[in-house]
């Protein structure tokens, strides 16, 4: 059995077991860890031990829950969830990346609350969550009280969310905790285009699928995408052009969160497949995009003016590239680009473009601190989205008012509920003492340590085995953005 055999079956097998459990990304975070009591037409409030109150109820039509603690410290934590796919809706109100985290902000004395959206929370439901959670706080300071700060915090979509929130209401949050997050989600969209581009273009040539606008054919044309990429896993010549695909967008070549980065460029590609497969063809390919145009009124992503030579060169994943066309006998890197400028382009809807920059995109003010957490590996959020977020802050905010950190891991959204806490508590004491404590890689895995083993765990979204890890806070800088919105 050759070495490229051996680690292609162990991806597969992986993928296998779980089926679409890599394209629910954010949301099946949420919808595995935690899940909620149903919400009734109206706010129920219930006692719970030791003097603890759940409250659910609906507003407008979305679902949402509190949980206020025994003895209440003056601090409302107001969570925003990531994209649920309609396949994957978790029941109840989550209120945290991971329930661990939930329990531990109640039990020293902070307010939890959120809402899943109208919808039921499902695909880009930016517009609705800001909405609906305004709405929630709203009533909390009615029904409640006034929180003495208030933090916004939220993961993969909902970090975009999180980050809206802060901007458009300066007065009424006092901190933004983002995890995972995409603050221009028209920039992915327009590079989840990009990848499917490539991958109908050189591995699907003459197959009936449609990018955009697929309306009816929606699912045909997402399962078609799948089986190009499955059988172009079978051949060097096909392993080539997967990693040009996801080199266009900077999707890098580690998908495991429980696992090493893989080492030899059969395993790179094969990990940054499982991305091209499950993120973009399954969770924001064809299917998703047609719930995204409902809403903006059209396709708001083009790759008209696109020179995918030009992305390549400027990629962090070139070298994978040129690696893989270099093992492959029949590939040629010069033909397959000339073959993708040939191309023809997809054109945008003005509506739809309209509709994401009025509500895709932060625009980088800072009236309150900001700290953002993200994965080294993530391929679903990649990682130049943070250092977009930074360019905007320096050019909008006040630079001083943000710090990101890291975890060396793989996969989307694989925190343990200590990074998190570690995460919440150094935004803590920068709203407290108004100058951030040391964020060094040996500070915060020291904390992360302190914490215990039941605060270790973390969800590997490709296995759905949910494992206690080793602190992982390190140093890094991303990549640049390819194709940024401004």
């Amino acid at each position: 059995m050759s070495r490229w055999t051996s680690g292609a079956d162990r991806w597969r097998r992986r993928t296998a077991r779980v089926g679409l459990v890599g394209a629910a990304l954010a949301g099946l975070v949420a919808g595995l860890v935690v899940g909620g009591p149903p919400a009734g037409a109206s706010a129920e409030a219930s006692a719970a031990a030791g003097g603890r109150k759940t409250i659910t109820g609906e507003i407008d039509g979305a679902e949402y829950r509190i949980e206020l603690p025994a003895r209440w410290n003056g601090t409302l934590v107001l969570y925003s969830h990531g994209y649920f796919l309609a396949e994957w809706v978790p029941e109840g109100v989550q209120l945290a990346n991971r329930v661990e985290t939930e329990q531990w902000l109640i039990e020293h004395g902070y307010a939890v609350a959120a809402s899943k959206f109208r919808n039921d929370g499902v695909g880009y439901g930016v517009q609705d969550g800001v909405t609906d959670q305004v709405a929630l706080l709203d009533w909390f300071e009615e029904h409640v009280g006034e929180p003495r700060r208030t933090v916004s915090s939220g993961m993969s979509q909902g970090g975009l969310i999180a980050a809206l929130l802060a901007e458009r209401n300066p007065k009424r949050f006092d901190g933004v905790a983002a995890m995972c997050a995409e603050y221009d989600t028209h920039a992915t969209w327009n590079s989840g285009l990009d990848i499917t581009f490539v991958v109908k273009t050189l591995l699907a040539p003459g197959e009936d699928i449609e990018l955009v606008r697929a309306g009816e054919d929606a699912a045909a044309s997402r399962d078609a995408l799948a089986a190009a990429i499955d059988r172009a896993l079978e051949t060097p010549e096909g392993r080539a052009r997967l990693a040009l695909a996801g080199a266009v967008a900077n999707i890098p070549g580690w998908y495991a969160a429980h696992e090493p980065k893989p080492r030899t460029t059969d395993e790179l590609v094969a990990a940054q497949s499982l991305w091209t497969k499950w993120a973009y063809s399954y969770g924001i390919g064809p299917v998703g995009r047609t719930e995204l145009e409902a809403r903006a009124g059209g396709n708001p992503s083009w790759n008209t003016g696109i020179d995918y030579g030009r992305l390549l060169a400027r990629s962090s994943q070139r070298d994978l590239v040129r690696d893989a066309y270099a093992a492959a006998p029949g590939g040629d890197l010069g033909a397959d680009l000339k073959h993708l400028a040939k191309a023809p382009r997809i054109r945008p809807d003005a509506k739809a473009v309209a509709y994401q920059y009025r509500h895709g995109i932060v625009r980088g003010t800072t009236p309150a601190p900001v700290v953002t957490l993200h994965s080294t590996g993530d391929g679903g959020a990649v990682t130049d989205q943070e250092r977009w977020y930074a360019d905007q802050i320096r050019r909008h905010g006040n630079s001083s008012s943000l710090r990101q950190l890291w975890v060396d891991r793989g996969g989307h959204c694989s925190f343990s509920s200590a990074d998190e806490l570690v995460m919440l508590r150094t935004l803590l004491d920068r709203i407290d003492d108004g100058q951030w404590p040391s964020t060094t890689p040996t500070r915060l895995n020291a904390s992360v340590s302190a914490m215990g083993p039941a605060y270790q765990k973390v969800l590997d979204l490709g296995t759905g085995a949910d494992l206690p890890l080793e602190p992982a806070y390190t140093n890094f800088t991303p990549p640049r953005m390819l194709r940024p919105s401004r």
